[in-house]
């Protein structure tokens, strides 16, 4: 996945089927979708894959156990299947997670026990495993630093996990060797529209360069998350508002927290949202919030009153309480809710089904959904394109397309910190060897090397130090300041695979760090 590549394959063609603005979950996964049936597809995102909500998810793949207590049992359903599917498809980044749900009364652990068994059933022979009700005893063993106190037994269940901006940037390079363009830092600044007022094609910006495209296709797609509205001030001529906005904001603290390989879910906190503390790359994520935001940034910023809920909440649940000065990184990400029918509905009673409309200029847009759905939701869009924009009829194939890098790995694979890069972790020890400068380490308290640099910016499109140290190496969302002491050696890395000056060196130091310091607590900003 090269720009130049599709740089090259955007100037020779000059209609597309189908164009999709946006290049998050539901993005990536419509150009797949449509590529892989024989469309000519071109994908462009105004930022990097995945900047927005599809890289500050909880890490879960997961039907929705509380979607489950709501009674939407076909969302579950439907969840749970594609979670099969992910783990079948992208088995280098989604696993089999064990969660155990810790009871402080004596009806909880039969409740949960029940409603779990229920969520088994649903999942059919996709099933990770079989839930089951446990004693006190085996739940301290599970978790070691539960909060002992009042504790009365506890439920295990399966659950998947995976890395999300990993498994974006995967979609991307499967979807560019099934045929589409895509491309980053390219920006839609206005749609072109017939004498009939109906949609043929976008305007883009070369983020880069500055230049302006004009790009006919026969089907445009509007996948662009929480800046749906900026789209449809394009579109409408009457503004009305599509999606609301909910932030989720995570902790990240170190794994002595919670020393386990078991994952902790707290059903009902004290405002009645669910928790969890998930071990991921060697920290624990703890998190979410679900608070309705009144406008969006591409970088959301964790409310006070947020960071102090979900420390409260871990606080009362971990016998190691952590404190303000323990958290390594804070990640807020902006949820692209349906806006619901009636006003002051609250977020919680927000459908999280993805919905698709077709306004009348024949504009096709998606909203909701969440990354666990996203292949559902690509071909359902790539569905609705052939019916309502009169494209040949070609049938899904997205069920059994093996996502780049799949291979099946296990806990011992998983010890290498490479295991993310799956089958392609071979040309990043081949790199090393052939250029021993990148052997170096990004920082010395982490496995991460400058080969992983060079490979982001050689085969995944990263063009700045956000793309890779937040995106392509997960290091900003595990710990900030490591972060931002490893800043300048990727700098000078882009800069000389690139071909830039001191000056943009400079400039992207400082811009990184900016954006950094809002991943920590605002007493401890650098």
């Amino acid at each position: 996945m090269k720009l130049n590549e599709q740089l090259s394959k955007l100037k020779q063609t000059p209609e597309w089927d189908i164009i999709i603005i946006g290049g998050g979950a539901s993005g990536l996964g419509t150009a797949l979708d449509a590529a892989s049936r024989g469309y000519k597809t071109i994908l462009v995102e105004a930022v990097d894959f995945a900047k927005g909500t599809s890289s500050r998810s909880t890490k879960l793949v997961h039907g929705g156990v509380r979607y489950l207590e709501q009674g939407d049992i076909s969302l579950v359903r439907e969840a749970l299947k594609e979670r099969g599917l992910m783990a079948q498809n992208a088995g280098h980044l989604v696993k089999n997670q064990s969660f155990v749900i810790p009871n402080y009364n004596w009806w909880g652990g039969y409740f949960y026990t029940v409603g779990l068994t229920i969520y088994d059933m649903l999942a059919g022979k996709l099933s990770l495993g079989k839930s089951e009700y446990i004693s006190k005893k085996k739940t301290i063993e599970l978790l070691p630093t539960i909060e002992q106190k009042g504790l009365v037994s506890g439920v295990l269940y399966q659950d998947g996990q995976f890395d999300d901006s990993r498994l974006a940037i995967n979609i991307a390079q499967t979807a560019v060797e099934q045929g589409a363009c895509l491309l980053n830092y390219t920006k839609v600044v206005n749609l072109l529209k017939d004498s009939n007022n109906q949609v043929t094609g976008v305007q883009v910006k070369n983020q880069e360069t500055g230049e302006l495209i004009d790009l006919k296709g026969k089907a445009i797609i509007n996948a662009t998350g929480v800046f749906t509205n900026a789209i449809m001030k394009l579109n409408d001529t009457v503004y009305k508002k599509y999606i609301v906005p909910s932030q989720g904001i995570h902790l990240v603290f170190d794994k002595s927290f919670l020393p386990s390989d078991h994952a902790l879910m707290i059903p009902k906190t004290t405002d009645g949202r669910v928790l969890f503390a998930v071990p991921w790359h060697d920290k624990i994520v703890v998190g979410t919030t679900d608070t309705l935001i009144k406008s969006h940034s591409l970088e959301p910023i964790a409310l006070e009153k947020e960071i102090d809920f979900v420390l409260e909440t871990a606080q009362r649940f971990l016998s190691k309480k952590p404190s303000r000065a323990d958290v390594l990184s804070v990640f807020a990400g902006l949820r692209p809710l349906a806006a619901p029918e009636k006003e002051g509905k609250s977020t919680k009673e927000v459908s999280r089904s993805h919905k698709i409309f077709v306004s009348e200029t024949g504009l096709i847009t998606i909203t909701g959904g969440k990354w666990t759905t996203y292949r559902k939701i690509a071909e359902d869009i790539i569905d609705k394109a052939i019916r309502v924009r009169k494209l040949p009829k070609k049938e899904c194939k997205t069920e059994h397309i093996a996502i780049h890098g799949n291979k099946i790995t296990n806990a011992r694979d998983r010890k290498n910190h490479l295991y993310i890069y799956g089958t392609d972790i071979s040309k990043i020890v081949e790199l090393q060897n052939q250029e021993p400068e990148l052997k170096e380490k990004l920082h010395p308290d982490y496995d991460y090397t400058m080969a992983e640099v060079a490979w982001a910016i050689r085969h995944e499109m990263a063009r700045t130090i956000d793309d890779v140290l937040a995106r392509r190496v997960r290091l900003l969302f595990l710990d900030a300041r490591a972060a931002i002491a490893s800043c300048e050696k990727v700098a000078q890395l882009l800069a000389k695979e690139l071909g830039h000056d001191k000056t943009w060196t400079q400039n992207q130091i400082a811009d990184f760090k900016t954006l950094a310091n809002g991943f920590l607590l605002k007493e401890f900003k650098k």
